[in-house]
């Protein structure tokens, strides 16, 4: 059965489906489905049906079926928001939407229904600051972050704006039945610099979260207490090479599933880096490969034997093969997508 691959098209109100091969990565594209509003954002369900899409323009969220067979989305419902959703994160029963709000500036938890989807208003509004770009549960499902960036409405192919942003994390314990986030202890996890926390990943089988730091250029990975959930920062590396000192922002951030490799985009040096995890989590530095200009967006296939990355202002898709004893990339195909590719989601179909 091959796995699907969907890209959002922000600027053309549609999203492009991809039948991907497992042995090969080769996408083949099937029909478009049309999403108005300006789809910028995805997530999906543990159990792999339901696919949610997060809407700029007209902010919304909407939730389609994925058809296990063929990787096709129906329509289940859209809900309008009053601000537009940033990042999207199922909790581990499935039960709860998690969303962070940039320009809103806060969080909340959407209930979802039996068929999936989201439905009923959200569990209240919690406010944090400008600036809020993730949040996720642990993998106890306790503990939840939001972080903020160092500069906010950091477009790289502009100028740097004087716009001070956050610079922190907001932690928060996470409950499962009610569906609701109460800060943590201590609520905040400042920042040394201006490293600007954008997005994070868990490690699989370490006490170990890693978080892309947007205006830091650089990973930053913390050890995240099971007792208590608060994050200790152990390590920064850098994602640029050597030199390199022209305008760049960090994206989003990936590990395999074998926890073996992490990834993050450049965006300016137009990269993704890699870096290999030891046994104990740390990180070093494993190369770049070239990508196509400004990586907002990239993903992994389920298997972590491919990354696909978008480039926000060619409208083209790169694929890569990880190469399972280095981790470096190997290019394979570049695919025209259309305007603004502004997330990528890959996923299993079948059981």
């Amino acid at each position: 059965m091959p796995n699907a691959l969907y890209v959002c098209l922000q600027d053309e109100d549609k999203i492009v489906p991809f039948a991907v091969d497992a042995e090969t990565g080769t996408l083949t594209r099937h029909a478009e489905v049309a999403v108005s509003g300006g789809p910028s954002g995805l997530a999906i369900s543990p159990d792999r049906r339901t696919l949610y899409v997060g809407h700029r323009t007209t902010p919304a969220i909407s939730s389609f079926r994925i058809d296990q067979g063929t990787g096709r989305l129906s329509l289940l419902r859209t809900v309008s928001q009053e601000h537009a959703p940033t990042f999207m994160a199922p909790d581990r029963t499935g039960k709860h939407l998690l969303c962070a709000y940039y320009q809103g500036g806060g969080a909340a938890v959407h209930p979802l229904g039996a068929d999936g989807a989201v439905g009923m208003p959200s569990h209240g509004w919690l406010a944090t600051a400008t600036g809020a770009h993730a949040i996720a549960t642990d993998p106890s499902n306790r503990f939840a972050f939001v972080p903020h960036i160092a500069r906010l409405n950091d477009n790289v192919l502009e100028p740097p704006k004087e716009n001070p942003g956050p610079n922190v994390i907001m932690q928060f314990r996470f409950d499962a039945q009610a569906g609701r986030l109460t800060p943590n202890s201590p609520f905040r996890v400042e920042q040394t610099e201006r490293l600007g926390p954008r997005h994070y990943c868990f490690h699989p089988s370490q006490d170990v979260v890693y978080f892309s730091n947007e205006q830091g250029c650089s990973v930053t990975g913390y050890r995240l207490d099971r007792a208590t959930g608060a994050l200790s920062a152990v390590q920064t590396i850098t994602s640029l090479p050597s030199g390199f000192t022209a305008r760049n922002t960090c994206s989003q951030i990936h590990l395999t599933p074998s926890g073996r490799y992490l990834y993050v985009g450049n965006r300016g040096h137009n990269s993704i880096a890699g870096f290999a995890v030891d046994t104990s989590g740390r990180l070093t530095a494993a190369g770049h490969a070239s990508t196509e200009p400004v990586p907002s967006a990239f993903c992994l296939d389920p298997a972590g034997h491919f990354v696909f990355a978008a480039g926000s202002a060619s409208g083209r898709l790169a694929s890569y093969r990880i190469n399972g004893e280095t981790g470096a990339l190997t290019p394979l195909t570049t695919y025209a997508v259309g305007q603004r590719p502004q997330a990528v989601l890959a996923t299993h179909l079948g059981d």
